[in-house]
């Protein structure tokens, strides 16, 4: 039976990752809305919202024989529909509730794995237990807090955080450059770190300042040098600027060695710029993610512990 990796394009990036399968030398089988299907076995993609693994089709004869075999499988299941939608949404509600309501920052992940499924055609379900979020479709929403940050970039944090370095932090420094208006800062300052330094030429919110335990510096983040600095446990960035600019700051920073751990906002103009994109990913053991948060910009971390 042929297997095959699905990729679910992230809504209206369905371009981005269509040059990524190309750059990736990854030919596209089949191909329905935002569902692209590859032969084989294939790592996840930057701008797929979300992975399914060892995709196999099925025939079914029936909305309860569909659901059957469904649950024979596992428990969870996100649907992503593709055609009959009634039809598809009848199977759904014959398998188990899934749990939507928007969780807290730093609550620990689901355990139990996520299935993907589609109805590909009236008589045929494609579907895998194995994907790439252990929320449905890639998708997460946080109970918000309304009041102290001042913007709804914390969001980003937050789940790359609760997603991506769930670790305890005890103690250290992190640095967040182009802070203002200080929703980074405001996380950072949530954390457990001894001291955070926010940079950035523009101040932050008072209310933020007022947390205490941050050292604002009233500069550019481009002309910091890393050996003003003692050791930076983490160096986090959602700074406006060309990703070449980031790239070289990072670099710099990295060289110097104080550094144990990076995430930065890589932020696109009117085009992905795939060049530089290609670049950060140069920088070993390093990744890119699209976040459920991000929009035409997309994530790069480094972590301590896999340098």
């Amino acid at each position: 039976m042929i297997q095959y990796t699905g990729y679910l394009a992230i809504h209206k990036f369905e371009a981005e990752l269509e040059r990524e399968l190309e750059i990736r030398g990854l030919t596209v089988a089949l191909k329905k809305d935002r569902l692209y299907l590859v032969e084989g076995q294939h790592p996840p993609l930057i701008w797929a919202q979300m992975t399914a693994f060892e995709m196999e089709f099925e025939s079914v004869t029936s909305i309860n024989d569909a659901a059957r075999k469904l649950k024979a499988r596992g428990r969870n299941w996100g649907l992503f529909t593709v055609g009959s939608h009634r039809r598809a949404e009848l199977i759904q509600s014959e398998l188990p509730k899934l749990n939507t309501k928007p969780i807290l920052f730093r609550h620990p992940l689901p355990t139990t794995p996520m299935g993907f499924w589609t109805l590909w055609e009236p008589d045929q379900i494609l579907m895998t237990t194995k994907t790439s979020s252990p929320f449905a479709l890639g998708e997460m929403d946080f109970q918000e807090d309304k009041v102290m940050p001042p913007s709804r970039a914390y969001l980003k944090l937050w789940e790359f955080f609760t997603v991506y370095a769930p670790e305890a932090i005890h103690g250290g420094t992190s640095i967040d450059v182009g802070s203002c208006p200080g929703g980074w800062t405001w996380v950072l300052r949530t954390l457990e770190f001894d001291k955070i330094i926010s940079v950035d030429k523009a101040p932050i919110e008072k209310r933020i300042m007022d947390m205490g335990r941050i050292d604002f510096r009233k500069e550019s983040a481009f002309g910091l040098d890393p050996n003003d600095f003692a050791e930076i446990d983490w160096f986090c960035s959602d700074i406006i600027c060309y990703p070449e600019r980031l790239l070289n700051l990072v670099k710099r920073f990295r060289d110097s060695g104080k550094v144990k751990n990076f995430v930065c906002t890589i932020k696109y103009q009117s085009e992905t710029d795939w060049e530089q994109t290609l670049k950060f990913l140069e920088i070993p053991n390093s990744r890119i993610v699209h976040l459920h948060h991000n929009k035409h910009e997309v994530t790069w971390f480094l972590k301590g512990d896999q340098q």
